[in-house]
């Protein structure tokens, strides 16, 4: 399977079109999408349309950007001009955007071709693709298990070689966590370094786009490509994305690294622990500083996010009201039509998440739930800055356990969401992070570990990703 860079590479030089690579994903695609459903919709003559213009180009000479005619699969929460953007969810089943993510039209620029847009869970809410009002994604790897979520489509995409790369979003470990269970690398940026222009909101302040690749090398180019200032993003930070390319060689030498005490405990598999041990084990031979550290408020992280998360959910999803766009049903008046629309369109998990913000604001209430959220979520910050006075980077695992089979959390919700635990942190201190494949479990299913690092600090953490990579070449 060719690397998105080596795809480029080849294209750019003429010893292969963009329509042949194309014609070969496409291939794969026909052969296993209707068993792994990575896909809401395959975009088939678009794409043709876009290598044919990378062709034309090559042919004349022109500028080529670093990913000429690479096949990428975009999350369906992504905006995309002229093509279906549903979220996976009936309330927006055939509603087409009139523009373009800030980030689909970086890939576009950068030579990019888009093959499709990924299934999810309805709204990114869920954490096996189970969610999906139009059926779940299988991974890969095992078709009885999940791919994780909620950009499962995203991960199995690449897992299975639909597509070299992808793009999820993040808000409490959706990218991370499916590239664990997947067994592929996936990012979480530093909160506003990637444009949210264009991304459907679900979490404003912790959402967060990033890349899925079969390698760190592929996923800091794209990262590169995506990242840096949106004057359209009033959260978009002045600066361009940290040149990390350039980095990946460096090694570990000298650095500090802390593995994290509260996520190597209870609740974490054996064979998961018994992996991430063996990561830091093999940082500290490559010449890291390795010891355990303590970061005493992430353990109230899961608590406090299924707080902040709804809370903003329940605002960011009002706008679903029947009356501008997507799906409406009729009804004698205004506040019946808005209802019966809602209880349509909406799954039970958004309706289970709409419901719990909406009390976590309402009068009464908002100080004790939300408000103490927002405290809670400040320790966390504090806790994770002061492990970063001591250390460049920290470790731990990125899921719990493996991929689970299908239907084994679905009727307890809480245990669903302790997929999570371990991801769930980082968003709400806006920090970066990264799975990076590190072996198998017990049952022969891919295990991540996840590098995390300061704001801003993602060169620490893609040289660390970078040489665990290394470690298993």
């Amino acid at each position: 399977m060719s690397s998105a860079i080596d795809i480029a590479a080849s294209v750019r030089s003429g010893d292969r079109s963009a329509r042949e690579v194309l014609e070969e994903h496409l291939q794969l695609i026909a052969e296993r999408e209707a068993e792994v459903h990575a896909f809401n919709l395959v975009t088939t003559d678009q794409a043709i349309a876009a290598a044919t213009a990378v062709d034309e180009l090559v042919a004349k000479g022109g500028p080529l950007g670093p990913l000429a005619g690479v096949p990428v699969a975009i999350k369906d929460n992504l905006c995309t001009r002229g093509v279906a953007t549903t979220c996976s969810s009936k309330i927006l089943q055939g509603w087409v955007p009139p523009y373009d993510a800030t980030v689909v039209t970086r890939l576009a620029a950068a030579g990019a071709i888009m093959v499709g847009k990924t299934n999810m869970d309805e709204f990114a809410m869920g954490s096996s693709t189970e969610n999906s009002a139009f059926g779940p994604t299988r991974n890969p790897h095992d078709l009885s298990r999940v791919p994780g979520g909620s950009s499962g489509g995203s991960a199995a995409a690449v897992a299975a070689g639909f597509a070299p790369i992808s793009l999820g979003s993040d808000t409490g470990g959706s990218i991370r966590q499916p590239a664990a269970l997947c067994g592929v690398v996936g990012v979480k940026p530093t909160y506003g370094t990637v444009s949210r222009l264009g991304l459907v909101a679900f979490g404003s302040s912790l959402d967060q786009v990033g890349p899925f690749a079969n390698s760190v090398a592929e996923a800091a180019l794209v990262c590169e490509v995506i990242g840096g200032h949106d004057p359209g993003d009033s959260t978009s930070l002045p600066q361009a994305f940290p040149a990390v390319s350039e980095h990946l060689s460096d090694g570990v030498a000298g650095m500090r690294i802390g593995l994290i005490t509260e996520m190597m405990g209870e609740g974490i598999a054996p064979d998961v622990a018994k992996r991430i041990r063996a990561a830091a084990e093999w940082l500290a031979a490559a010449g890291a500083e390795v010891e355990e550290v303590s970061v005493p408020a992430v353990t109230y992280g899961l608590s406090a996010y299924y707080l902040v998360a709804p809370a903003e959910a329940s605002s960011n999803l009002s706008r679903y009201d029947g009356v501008r766009y997507g799906l409406r049903v009729d009804a004698p008046t205004t506040g019946e039509m808005m209802e019966l629309t809602r209880t349509a369109g909406f799954g039970d998990e958004v309706k289970r998440r709409i419901m719990l913000g909406t009390y976590a604001l309402s009068a009464g209430y908002y100080d004790a739930f939300y408000g103490t959220a927002l405290k809670v979520r400040t320790l966390i910050r504090r806790d994770f800055d002061k492990a970063y006075e001591r250390f460049d980077a920290l470790l731990s695992p990125t899921s719990p356990t493996t991929a689970f089979s299908f239907g084994d959390k679905t009727a307890d919700p809480m245990s669903m969401y302790l997929n999570d635990v371990c991801t769930i942190a980082t968003n709400l201190a806006g920090h970066p992070a990264m799975s990076v494949p590190y072996g198998l479990g017990d049952d022969g299913m891919p295990v991540g570990a996840q590098v995390l690092a300061p704001a801003l600090g993602e060169v620490a953490m893609f040289r660390v990703a970078a040489a665990l990579e290394g470690s298993l070449a």
